[in-house]
């Protein structure tokens, strides 16, 4: 008993978490041109701590999307990711290139919107040779997301131009893979925050967002509070719209 006691205190005197503090700047577009079809567009721009010190990643991503019906809708497409110079790439930009898919879907209760968003991402990330030079060939793994979603209204008139809501939601990551370790769970994001509705498509979302991260050393963690500011920009492209 003993002997186990200790084991655990050993594991847990290893743990590392590492602090810092970001703002993320995030453009979101799922724009339709048929009923059926449709264009899903998004960056992101990320700071690396103390709010405004460097950058610490860009993300591009596109994909086609198909409306099962008004409530469903399923995407493919491409991201890519350029991790800013970092620990263990210091004079050096690290990319990744990602395939993704997923389904969407949502339901409307009382003018509350309940959301939900199952993503599959194929991630190749460049390997690292040093500080200063990257590797030939990528590292890979798959990893899974699922996001909750939840928006309330702060108006009687419901999601309508001019009005406020309050907004959050919850993801969950999971790696896997065949060069995955230590780090099967990958990070949880948690946010709170309101929108403001300038129509009944667009929207700017502005609140707090907890990432709690285990990197692939397994007793590393990255816990990152994050200002997060993105404008939603949905547009109707179909005909006699």
């Amino acid at each position: 008993m003993v002997c186990m006691i200790s084991i655990v205190q050993g594991t847990l005197a290893q743990k590392n978490i590492m602090y810092d503090r970001q703002v993320w700047l995030g453009y979101n577009s799922q724009s339709r041109f048929s009923d059926k079809w449709g264009v899903w567009l998004d960056g992101n721009l990320r700071t690396r701590q103390d709010f405004f010190t460097n950058f610490y990643q860009a993300v591009a991503r596109v994909g086609i999307m198909y409306n099962l019906n008004e409530a469903t809708r399923v995407t493919a497409g491409y991201a890519f990711i350029n991790y800013f110079p970092d620990e263990g790439h210091k004079a050096v930009s690290q990319f990744e290139h990602r395939p993704w898919q997923q389904l969407h879907w949502q339901t409307v209760y009382n003018k509350k919107i309940l959301a939900h968003r199952i993503r599959l991402e194929e991630r190749y990330r460049r390997k690292v040779l040093n500080d200063s030079t990257l590797a030939d060939g990528y590292n890979f793994n798959f990893r899974a997301r699922y996001n909750l979603g939840f928006q309330v209204p702060l108006s009687k008139k419901g999601i309508a131009p001019n009005t406020f809501s309050f907004v959050v939601n919850d993801e969950v990551m999971v790696n896997f893979g065949k060069e995955i370790v230590y780090n099967y769970f990958d990070q949880n994001r948690i946010f709170l925050g309101f929108a403001y509705h300038p129509n009944a498509n667009d929207q700017l979302q502005i609140g707090y967002m907890n990432v709690f991260q285990q990197l692939s050393a397994g007793n590393r963690y990255r816990n990152s509070h994050v200002v997060r500011v993105f404008f939603f920009h949905n547009l109707d492209l179909r005909k006699g719209s």
